[in-house]
């Protein structure tokens, strides 16, 4: 098994009481402002299942989806529906969504696992339909605190959507504020597939 997942099925129950203690939904409701009203969403690599009980009380339909077991046993608990335990790479999906919201869950991968698994994201995408991802700004890829991290910056992050059906609408900058508290800010990207 993957390590990294190793490490959220062993640590779980308390990175799920801590995503709740997070009341700030920017970044959500940034990427439901472009997703088709009421549309399908697929939560990737959901943890907790906070966002997506956001969206579900936003109007949108919801698949979960997360490759930790216990993850998917909280969040299911917690959300009173299935949440499919999957890795990344499993996804295998032909215009079936209206948004794909990734947020800090893809950036566990190394970069070329990345490359690989953006066309399979827009592919699962209808058209019009939104990508969101986040990752830690910055160039460091590898082990840490005993997960998997690959962190971008703004010329890496719109490298991952070269030669793809679609169309940057945005890459960003959040946590900035929080930089010097916690020695990372995040970086985002959404596309919009053509």
């Amino acid at each position: 098994m993957n390590k990294t997942i190793e490490y959220f099925n062993e640590h779980a129950e308390k990175q799920f009481r801590e995503a709740f203690a997070v009341k700030d939904h920017d970044m959500q409701d940034l990427f439901l402002s472009k997703v088709k009203p009421g549309g399908h969403i697929l939560d990737f690599g959901c943890g907790s299942g906070r966002d997506t009980e956001y969206f579900r009380s936003k109007g949108f339909t919801v698949t979960a989806a997360d490759g930790s077991k216990e993850f998917c046993r909280l969040a299911s608990e917690y959300l009173k529906q299935e949440v499919r335990c999957m890795e990344f790479s499993e996804l295998c999906a032909e215009d079936e969504f209206d948004g794909i919201f990734a947020q800090a869950s893809i950036m566990h991968l190394p970069h070329d696992e990345l490359r690989a698994l953006f066309p399979k994201m827009i592919w699962a995408l209808k058209k019009d339909g939104i990508l969101y991802a986040s990752f830690k700004y910055g160039d460091f890829e590898g082990w840490s605190h005993g997960r998997w991290f690959t962190y971008l910056t703004e010329d890496t992050i719109r490298a991952l959507a070269e030669d793809l059906p679609c169309e940057i609408l945005e890459v960003g900058r959040s946590g900035l504020e929080n930089e010097a508290l916690y020695g990372f800010s995040w970086i985002y990207l959404i596309l919009k597939k053509n």
